[in-house]
């Protein structure tokens, strides 16, 4: 494919940018009218006049939705490059692509897409080497591809599957019960699932999940998520019956999770609140001495509080007995192994397996009889294998500088799985030999270009306050540093996440058309441990905007580019950013794109799951909090006549995680302030909630918008 030409001359440029100022100034936007809602935050009153866009089903606002997307619509669809970049896009987009296998019983079980199926297909098979069998078509359940399998989980003789299905994108999932040998389902229903895995009690009988009260429907997106319980579900009975294994009335914001340890002794109930990294651990007794605990005897059973002092992240790894382990950060805020013996559980006979070293442990999993680590080095992975005492046996050897994820299974097994991913290279799948550490590929996907005419590099650069913040930057060989090369700078920067290196076909895409893609690790992820992420929270969240500002500069610094051919993009947390950047910079960027974002700090907390974030962001109702939040809270900090970049926020009309309000009064707020031509645009997705199972289809009709946006705003013109 013959990659971008851009504009060479200043003249150009300058021609191009006044044609799209010409009709940026004659987009009319629909009339978003304002009430007179004003809320007193601790003595501040603070106005809030396009409420009535929080309910996103009135008629009202539906009739805004619509003609916000119609001026969208017809605003993209007059930039010509748009068809032939969907054609790329969509070509691109069109290989096989694998998801790991892994084995339960006699049988393996791996998902496979074709290239454009909607959603991947699940399969299973009796040994490797076997034609693969349909275990479940996600295709097949609707004809817009819009119902994903959200989780699934077999049990353990490989002879029934719980899975959980999400349409529209909703963080709502409904499980249901198959059978493995014939691929059809059984009677069995759950509903008013969220948030939840599923464990398989050992005798295959039932399975532990969570689940909330059923909501009122017609107010889901404004319903908070409070009082999640923990059930266990017997095989063949309706939900109506299924036990009650804990529950907390007195604790309504914290979730549970519970995991039957591989013995299928323990009931393993890890206790989270919000999105805290830190939890606490109870443990239910599933035996009593050889005998398995009855329905009524699990019903009556007391669970143990174990690990209750909420100090840190205690991710259970296994157990051999009584002696239980556990990835912990108490002391280590860039994580290490620990043991516990569940009979002398008092802190001075806790033993460290496996310590804190410069880099962050992110995996622990045990893997015949060894432990099986993924540690994050400066954001890439390394792979590291030890014996049961801590000791380093081998390091697991990586194609490059990328992300391994994987190595799942049982403590006897001697092979598993691992997939390696980078910015320039598609997701390959390798089965390691666990006694010899020899790695084969066994999947690697055929694709429409050449790797090799990629780079990518990591940089690292001084934040405000002097902080040194590595990032990670992509484009095609050969790329001229002439101040003038289009540049995508993305970030996130919450919730202890980490941004590694993935492959996209939307990113590929960019680079092949001689964009540059940079990708910085913000305070406020993970990559470097806690102390990194809560560097990045509540009163210091201002760093993370400092960052990505500090990102930007420097790439205009060290002429990658400039500000007129800079743009910016994140979603959900990275919406946020994003907004926040947005609003403080106006004149750093070329363009913006803010995807399902957190733009309303003041009321983000009154939302669905939105009251999780607080340990985070803060929260409004304490008066410090309020002070920061409401400093860089996007949607407050629009300032009324002053010109902002071209901007087009994406979200979906029924996100029920980040729900849409934030968008949409955001982009009510910024139509009306704006005095300068560039567009101002909403791109409302139907159908569609905060990203995860968007269909293929979906995915690439985005793309596409994204990209005619952005090469229209950053007056660049694509011979496709």
């Amino acid at each position: 494919m013959t990659p971008v030409r851009f504009f060479s001359s200043l003249l150009a440029v300058v021609i191009f940018a006044t044609a799209c100022s010409s009709l940026n100034s004659h987009l009319k936007y629909p009339r978003t009218h304002r009430v007179g809602q004003v809320d007193d935050y601790h003595g501040t009153r603070v106005a809030d006049p396009f409420r009535w866009l929080e309910n996103p089903d009135s008629p009202e606002s539906r009739r805004w939705i619509e003609a916000q997307n119609v001026v969208t619509s017809n605003y993209l669809a007059k930039i010509p490059s748009r068809a032939a970049l969907k054609e790329r896009l969509t070509k691109l987009w069109n290989y096989e692509r694998f998801g790991l296998p892994y084995k339960e019983g006699q049988r393996y079980f791996y998902s496979r897409n074709d290239g454009l199926q909607n959603q991947a297909v699940l399969y299973s098979l009796p040994d490797l080497d076997a034609p693969p069998q349909v275990l479940l078509d996600p295709n097949t359940l609707s004809k817009d591809g819009t119902v994903a399998l959200k989780n699934y989980v077999i049990s353990h003789d490989g002879t029934l599957m719980a899975y959980g299905l999400s349409t529209a994108g909703s963080d709502w999932e409904e499980w249901r019960l198959r059978d493995v040998a014939t691929a059809k389902d059984r009677p069995d229903v759950l509903k008013w699932v969220k948030f939840s895995s599923a464990s398989w009690s050992r005798d295959g009988k039932g399975f532990f999940y969570s689940r909330y009260t059923e909501p009122d429907e017609s107010t889901k997106l404004q319903s908070v998520n409070f009082f999640q319980k923990l059930y266990y579900h017997r095989v063949g009975t309706v939900q109506s019956e299924d036990i009650l294994v804990y529950e907390r009335p007195d604790q309504k914001e914290w979730k549970f999770d519970g995991e039957v340890t591989e013995d299928g002794r323990w009931l393993v109930i890890t206790c989270t609140q919000g999105t805290d990294v830190k939890n606490r651990v109870l443990l239910a007794d599933l035996k009593s001495g050889a005998t398995p605990v009855t329905t009524e005897g699990l019903k009556q059973r007391p669970v143990r509080q174990f690990l209750m002092d909420f100090d840190s992240s205690y991710n259970f790894v296994g157990n051999d007995g009584s002696v239980f382990y556990f990835q912990n950060d108490l002391g280590a805020p860039r994580g290490r192994l620990i043991a516990i013996d569940i009979d002398q559980p008092e802190r001075a006979r806790w033993r460290v397996i496996i310590p804190e070293s410069l880099d962050t442990l992110s995996h622990v999993s045990i893997l015949n009889q060894q432990f099986i680590t993924i540690w994050m080095h400066h954001a890439h992975s390394s792979v590291r294998v030890y014996n049961k005492l801590g000791k380093l046996i081998r390091d697991v050897e990586l194609p490059g500088l990328g992300t391994a994820s994987g190595f799942s299974g049982h403590p006897t097994d001697t092979e598993t799985f691992f997939s390696f991913a980078s910015f320039t290279q598609p997701s390959t799948i390798y089965r390691h030999n666990l006694a010899t550490g020899e790695s084969k590929i066994f999947r690697s996907p055929v694709v429409q270009f050449d790797p090799k005419d990629f780079e990518t590099s990591q940089v690292f650069y001084q934040s405000k306050d002097g902080t040194r913040v590595p990032m990670f930057i992509s484009h095609k060989k050969g790329l001229e540093l002439n101040g003038q090369n289009p540049t995508l700078l993305y970030g996130y920067g919450g919730f202890n996440i980490s941004l590694t290196p993935a492959f996209s076909p939307a990113t590929l895409a960019w680079m092949q058309m001689g964009g540059v893609y940079a990708q910085p690790n913000l305070r406020g992820g993970g990559e470097y441990g806690e102390d990194w992420h809560q560097s990045g929270t509540k009163l210091r969240k201002q760093n993370v905007f400092d960052d990505f500002i500090a990102a930007a500069e420097w790439l205009i610094e060290h002429q990658y580019t400039s500000s007129r051919r800079l743009a910016i993009s994140g979603g959900s947390n990275g919406g946020l950013l994003v907004g926040a950047c947005l609003t403080q910079r106006p004149e750093l960027f070329g363009a913006c794109l803010p995807a399902v974002g957190v733009l309303d700090m003041l009321r983000f907390h009154k939302f669905t799951i939105g009251w999780a974030w607080v340990s985070d962001y803060g929260s409004s109702e304490d008066a410090d909090q309020f002070r920061a939040l409401y400093r860089y809270s996007p949607l407050h900090n629009i300032k009324q006549g002053r010109s902002y970049p071209p901007t087009m926020i994406l979200t979906a009309d029924h996100d029920d995680r980040v729900v849409p309000a934030h968008s949409f009064k955001f982009g009510a707020a910024l139509q009306s302030a704006q005095s300068g031509p560039a567009p101002i645009l909403l791109r409302i997705d139907t159908k569609a909630g905060h990203g995860a199972g968007k269909p293929t289809s979906k995915l690439i009709e985005e793309a596409a918008d994204r990209f005619a946006f952005l090469f229209k705003s950053l007056g660049i013109d694509p011979h496709l």
